[in-house]
């Protein structure tokens, strides 16, 4: 589907931009009227993560006069895998601070607007307004569903992003023109079901292969040339490098963009996604212990004082990196599944344990259905113990 330019062209363009851009100049469908209205353009952000990272840099490069980076994180080592605009040295460091001193060596003709807050119902409308087009780069559910709510309350388009292990989805979703976020997930998935890149883990590169999907989606918008990813969905799979692209039709039920929409205005998107569920919320209440409680126990166990069963329900993968003394693995599925009940002793206390608290509480909701009812988790999971217990192992 061939749209209109989103922007107007600027007035005109330098003689130091022409050289720059010269490249983009001599494509027909560019010439000077694209790159002045990429000059002329406003596009925001979200995030300068993974996604964020290769976004910026290509919006930059391509010329956008003006980029905004929402952005509230600071560089952590374990980011330098993928989120390529931040190095070493910036370890520590604002990320928004980071994208922009990066932004500025790749083009310093490009406006940088930082907003270092939090996303979130109270700010969105506010920040959206002020830019052309977004760029979704997040990568929870509660951000997403208000990205994709509040464009649609302002007329906006947006380019959204996903990334997982190996594969990487993409599409421009633009209510006026076609459908939204919520025409193809009207509902997030169950709590827990879905991991996070911090639990599952992603492929480096794989970033940059949805990243540039983004920023070539984004010009185009900008510009108005080819055939946007509007009502359609590109998937990669990079293991098999493979791209496909399927359609995505306009819900007519859609809850905000839909005949008759339900949602008019921005809502409790952490309540909506939920970050654990209602049963794991149930039962860990009075059922969570420190990791220094843990140590304490485990000294107990160690002398003979105490017996119990402590289990680490992570994926095999991480425990290969870090694992604390005296845990067996059992899969977080094996419990989902039923099979890892049988195992279970009957006559020893059972403690459960994860990266961080998350998949240690839903699995503790499903032991404690099937009558365990004195087994605990531990908040803070391996990365409290790495942090407060072994700092010399390694945390991720």
């Amino acid at each position: 589907m061939s749209l209109p330019p989103l922007v107007e062209p600027a007035p005109e363009l330098t003689v130091p931009e022409v050289r720059r851009y010269s490249r983009h100049l001599i494509i027909p469908d560019v010439g000077m009227d694209g790159q002045k209205r990429l000059k002329n353009a406003r596009v925001l952000c979200v995030g300068a993560g993974g996604l964020g990272s290769p976004a910026l840099m290509y919006l930059a490069a391509a010329g956008v006069g003006t980029l905004g980076i929402v952005e509230f994180d600071v560089v952590d080592e374990s980011n330098l895998q993928r989120q390529i605009i931040h190095g070493q040295s910036s370890i520590g460091v604002s990320k928004a601070e980071s994208a922009r001193a990066r932004i500025a060596e790749i083009n310093p003709l490009v406006t940088v607007e930082l907003h270092d807050t939090r996303l979130d119902s109270s700010n969105v409308m506010e920040i959206f307004a002020q830019y052309d087009l977004i760029v979704d780069g997040t990568d929870n559910f509660a951000t997403r569903y208000l990205v994709n709510d509040a464009c649609v309350l302002l007329g906006k388009p947006y380019v959204w992003g996903s990334i997982f292990r190996f594969e990487g989805q993409a599409s421009v979703f633009w209510a006026e023109h076609g459908p939204c976020y919520r025409c193809l997930y009207p509902e997030p998935p169950p709590p827990g079901m879905v991991p996070s890149c911090a639990e599952g883990g992603v492929l480096g590169v794989l970033c940059a292969s949805i990243g540039s999907i983004q920023v070539t989606e984004a010009i185009k918008v900008l510009t108005g040339i080819g055939d946007p990813l509007v009502g359609r969905l590109m998937i990669y799979d990079g293991l098999d490098m493979n791209y496909r692209s399927v359609k995505v039709r306009k819900d007519p039920n859609c809850a905000v963009c839909g005949d008759n929409p339900t949602v008019t205005e921005l809502i409790d998107y952490e309540a909506f996604c939920g970050a654990v569920s209602a049963e794991a919320s149930e039962a860990v209440k009075d059922s969570t212990i420190s990791v220094r409680q843990l140590k304490d126990m485990l000294d107990e166990r160690e002398s003979g004082q105490r017996d119990f069963v402590l289990i680490d329900v992570r994926e095999p993968a991480e425990w290969d990196i870090v694992s604390i003394p005296g845990a067996e693995l059992i899969p977080k599925g094996d419990f989902l599944n039923g099979s890892a009940l049988s195992r279970l002793p009957q006559d020893r206390q059972i403690v459960l344990h994860c990266k961080v608290g998350g998949r240690s509480a839903e699995v503790l909701a499903v032991v404690k259905s099937a009558g365990f009812a004195d087994a605990i988790h531990v908040g803070g999971g391996v990365v409290a113990w790495v942090d407060q217990i072994e700092p010399d192992k390694p945390n991720y």
